[in-house]
């Protein structure tokens, strides 16, 4: 019984890792467009200067 319960312990962590793995892949996509559009917005500004659009 006890190896039956370690094996789909084992299944159930490696299935939530994979859940958030694949989360962090659409996460990093979506702060990926984001700091492009960024980015864009700042060549583009309307006062001319070479503003950041972001502070660090």
């Amino acid at each position: 019984m006890v190896p039956l319960l370690l094996v789909l312990l084992l299944a159930l962590i490696l299935f939530g890792a994979g859940f958030a793995v694949k989360i962090l892949w659409w996460v990093a996509v979506v702060v990926l467009v984001l700091w492009l559009l960024g980015f864009v917005a700042r060549s583009t500004n309307a006062s001319g200067g070479r503003g950041r659009w972001y502070r660090w």
